[in-house]
This record gives C-alpha cells, sequence and structure tokens, in this order.
C-alpha cells in the first residue's frame, strides 16, 4: 500500500512573475540536490488544474520501504517550507494522506509527534 505527501496553497491573489520565478528556483533547487535517486521528488501539479484560488499544488508518492520514508519525507517537508516561506499570504495544506502535517513559524512543516 502507498502513502502519498499532498500539498496545496491557495490565496486570492495569483502568483507575480517574482514568486513564479522563486517557485520555480526552489523547486528546481532541492530536485537538483535531493539524496534519494530511486524515490520522488517535489512534484508541482500544473497551475488552474485545481481550486479557483490554488496557486502551488503537488503530491509526492513515498517509499514503501519504511527506513526510507523518514529521510525522505523530512527532505520534503523542507522542501515545502522554503516554498511556504516565498508565498506570503498563501494559506497551505500539507498532507500524509488524511493526517495532516502541522506548520511551526520557527522549524517549518514538521512530522507530528
Amino acid at each position: 500500500m502507498s502513502v502519498s505527501l499532498y500539498y496545496s496553497a491557495t490565496r486570492a491573489t495569483p502568483l507575480t512573475d517574482a514568486e513564479s520565478a522563486a517557485v520555480e528556483r526552489i523547486v528546481a533547487a532541492h530536485r537538483a540536490s535531493f539524496p534519494y535517486e530511486y524515490e520522488e521528488s517535489l512534484y508541482l501539479y500544473d497551475r488552474g488544474a485545481g481550486e479557483p484560488d490554488e496557486i502551488v499544488a503537488g503530491a509526492t508518492k513515498l517509499p514503501t520501504d519504511f527506513e526510507r520514508v523518514v529521510p525522505v519525507l523530512e527532505y520534503l517537508l523542507g522542501s515545502l517550507s522554503d516554498l511556504r516561506r516565498a508565498l506570503p499570504g498563501a494559506e497551505w495544506r500539507v498532507h500524509l494522506d488524511d493526517v495532516d502535517i502541522p506548520w511551526d513559524d520557527s522549524d517549518g512543516f514538521v512530522l507530528p509527534e
């Protein structure tokens, strides 16, 4: 059985050109440095495919090997934290299937204890 990490951000105002460039730069940098060769990294859907105010959305299928899940997940949550910080005023939802991942202002998205 596979588990996926889903992520989305909504906001009444669309992305500015600078924000779009920042999203592309962050995603490219995190994909390039992703240390897990045979696992999925960040995957963003095409904009406009989801909710009307959705500015970013995507999903990543997590590894089935338990030993690999936590390191991959922590890396992805770090990437999503960078994206959230680059998009002020957006309402984010990050979740593992039905379990929401909380936001912490100092640590970013963190696994619930």
